[in-house]
């Protein structure tokens, strides 16, 4: 039997140590994502997120992409996502691309927009401004009404919600159990469910809500995610 935090947690981390608030220069944030991917927790690791202006200093490495558009990228890497933002518009857009939206009004809109088109939806969930829940149960709610699988990004790389941030088992309960009220209270995983107020999702319904919905967190940092799921008790 699959276990629970298999399903929860597998590839969930989109790895991205050059962006803040880790910032790590070029050689450091490759070291880095070399140690996550020797870890005996890699495969809690999904992509290696990079900007297309600096691709070329990849030359040479055989890592699974997320590429933010911020110039034209080569299709000689595996580049397996994009990433943009919705202001840059949706044109030439198609596959796995994740398009940040602000959390305001005409969310409905975009959002069907990229159902349309069979595009991906992608928000910050901390940085500069911490959504309120209310405003990241709507998203939530939103995106699986349309049918919109997304990313989660800034500020999601601890596990679970405390004062002034989110957490990402917290965002995963919200989908589960297609309630936002789970933003904000407690949850808990172990090997045979996710729980949340006396209800449990098990390794079906989490790897479906993966594959459906909540795709992956975008993390400046491997190991303090993985420190507080041990701390936790989970891993």
């Amino acid at each position: 039997m699959l276990d629970a935090r298999r399903a929860a947690l597998a590839h969930l981390i989109d790895h991205a140590p050059l962006f803040p608030p880790a910032s790590l220069p070029m050689p450091d944030a490759l070291d880095e994502d070399r140690r996550a991917r020797a870890d005996d927790h890699a495969w809690l690791l999904a992509r290696l997120v990079w900007p297309a202006s600096r691709l070329d200093e990849l030359e040479g490495e055989d890592r699974a992409l997320s590429v933010l558009l911020d110039g034209p990228y080569r299709d000689d890497l595996r580049v397996q996502a994009v990433e943009t933002r919705w202001s840059a518009g949706l044109d030439g857009l198609a596959g796995e691309a994740y398009v940040e939206l602000p959390l305001e009004e005409g969310l409905e809109a975009k959002v069907a927009a990229l159902a349309e088109r069979g595009l991906r939806a992608k928000v910050r969930c901390g940085g500069a401004e911490l959504p309120s829940a209310e405003a990241l149960g709507r998203f939530l709610r939103t995106c699986r009404e349309a049918g919109v699988a997304f990313k989660a990004t800034a500020g999601l790389h601890h596990p679970v919600a405390a004062e002034g941030r989110h957490g990402f088992l917290n965002v995963l309960a919200a989908c589960a159990f297609e309630d936002g009220t789970a933003l904000t209270e407690d949850v808990d995983l172990d090997a045979d469910s996710l729980r949340w107020r006396g209800l449990e999702a098990g390794a079906d319904e989490l790897e479906r809500v993966r594959r459906e919905q909540f795709v992956a967190v975008g993390s400046c940092s491997f190991f303090e995610p993985l420190d507080d799921l041990k701390e936790l008790g989970i891993l």
